[in-house]
């Protein structure tokens, strides 16, 4: 499956559709050479990894209580380091990140996950590295 976006539900928006064609045809066209085996030389490409799923700061009986930080919204994938504000309590308080590490938050206050108790998705970037890759020739 390919997921792209972000984009609201029910809208369909030509940049989001245009992306969607594009990764599914670079699919597709590598399907096509693999076939006609040609060879891949090996190749090492950075990728996020889930790390869990963070939910809003909520109060004794379950009620959210803090928001997503302004200066957090719309930065899905940027890096967000110890001390950077990650929510903004009704009141105005900041509440900061607070890990050991820089992680790269995704799907940040998206509302297909406000009832999964889900502000954001943390992820760490690490690289992956592949052999070469040919088709095996019976």
């Amino acid at each position: 499956g390919v997921e792209v976006g972000p984009q609201p539900q029910g809208v369909a928006r030509a940049d989001v559709l245009d992306k969607m064609r594009k990764i599914v045809k670079h699919g597709l066209d590598f399907v096509q050479l693999f076939n006609e085996g040609k060879e891949f030389p090996p190749c090492t490409i950075e990728v996020f990894k889930i790390m869990e799923k963070v939910d809003y700061p909520r109060n004794k009986n379950g009620e959210i209580i803090a928001i997503i930080h302004p200066e957090l919204q719309d930065q899905d994938w940027q890096p967000l380091k110890n001390g950077d504000p990650l929510f903004l309590t009704l009141d105005g308080e900041v509440i900061p990140y607070q890990g050991n590490c820089t992680v790269y938050p995704t799907f940040i206050n998206e509302a297909a996950y406000y009832e999964k108790k889900q502000a954001f998705v943390k992820t760490e970037k690490i690289k992956l590295t592949a052999k070469h890759l040919r088709m095996s020739v019976s």
